[in-house]
């Protein structure tokens, strides 16, 4: 029979297995998506449809050529099938080239095939490799989906305003209600919370309206007045929070020596509430950034790049390795975003190394 000690020792072991299950499970489950849609923006058309699908692009393709009923007969070597698998039989050099390069995702020109093609006449059949082209999605991506430079940069502008618009009204209000006392202070600052309960659907319809009467509707300014509206409140919890937790003693020692209310603000109060602010920033940011269904509705002909993602997706063109290209380009501003304030996030969260 265990004793007390072993037993503590067996429970020991068993919670330390627990939570390093737990630890893995959720690394898998955060990690495992991200693998999955980095590894699909570099699969080809025909390994992207394939099953089962590959965890990793092939680096090089291989071919076989040989003469068939139509013309030539191209055939491409399965990684899991082991065998070669045909694919065009046709006596169109263009056409076979243009499929090598958009369905398998090389470099092949029409001068690559004839190439093979005079092998051909003195073996048969012919065996040759071409390099995978693994940013073959990302370049198509920006040659097929309409509009897509022009949304990623209009995207861009409609952060940068979502960003500037939250951060100087709601900042603003946080100040006020973490300095000034009056009534109904509380329950204004609730209050402010009560836009961020209603879908976003159900704001998007009305607004509609509303920027087509101001001229608006479908720009910039109209979704990131659309967008700032949540953003606001959060901006005010936010910042309202961290200029409590700085002491307003400081601004009275400043204006001591002479500074006035603003200068004391700015000297004093604003350096030490960035870590809020950028918070607050990246929260707007994200919002602004991944919102589709307000933009679906409040664009027409200039829509952002979340909506020219989602339609490279539904799309009579759609491919789902070109939507995942589309995804990691969305993605990259992100990650950028989050990389440059990294160092007052870490200040606000207690030093944690990002």
């Amino acid at each position: 029979m265990l004793t007390r000690r072993q037993w503590l020792k067996v429970l020991k072991g068993a919670q330390m297995m627990l939570f390093y299950l737990v630890v893995i499970t959720l690394v898998f489950v955060i990690i495992g998506p991200v693998f999955f849609v980095v590894s699909l923006s570099f699969l080809s058309a025909r390994e992207a449809y394939s099953y089962p699908l590959p965890l990793l692009p092939a680096l090089t393709v291989r071919f076989q050529l040989t003469h068939g009923e139509r013309g030539y007969l191209l055939s491409v070597y399965d990684r899991v099938e082991r065998e070669y698998i045909p694919v065009l039989d046709t006596d169109d050099l263009e056409k076979m080239a243009n499929y090598m390069e958009s369905r398998l995702g090389t470099s092949a020109t029409v001068q690559d095939v004839e190439a093979q093609i005079a092998r051909l006449q003195q073996e048969d059949p012919v065996y040759f490799t071409k390099r995978a082209n693994l940013l073959h999605n990302y370049k198509t991506f920006f040659q097929i989906t309409r509009d897509a430079v022009p949304s990623l940069i209009r995207s861009l502008e409609i952060c940068a305003l979502t960003i500037l618009i939250s951060l100087s009204i709601g900042g603003m209000a946080g100040y006020a209600f973490a300095r000034y006392q009056f009534a109904g202070r509380d329950l204004l600052k609730f209050s402010a919370l009560f836009v961020r309960m209603f879908p976003g659907i159900a704001i998007a319809l009305p607004m509609v309206i509303i920027l087509a009467k101001m001229g608006f509707y479908d720009r910039p300014i109209g979704l990131s007045l659309v967008y700032a509206v949540g953003n606001i409140a959060l901006t005010v919890w936010i910042t309202a929070s961290i200029f409590m937790g700085i002491p307003e003693s400081l601004e009275e020692a400043a204006e001591v020596f002479g500074a006035t209310r603003l200068q004391a603000f700015l000297r004093i109060t604003l350096p030490l509430a960035l870590p809020g602010l950028a918070a607050a920033a990246m929260y707007a940011f994200l919002g602004a950034w991944n919102e589709t269904v307000a933009a679906l509705i409040l664009t027409q002909f200039n829509p952002t790049f979340s909506v020219v993602v989602y339609q490279s997706l539904v799309g009579a063109t759609g491919q789902i390795n070109l939507a995942a290209a589309g995804g990691i380009v969305m993605a990259i501003p992100t990650v950028t975003f989050t990389y440059f304030i990294r160092r007052y996030i870490r200040q606000m969260w207690g030093g944690v190394t990002l």
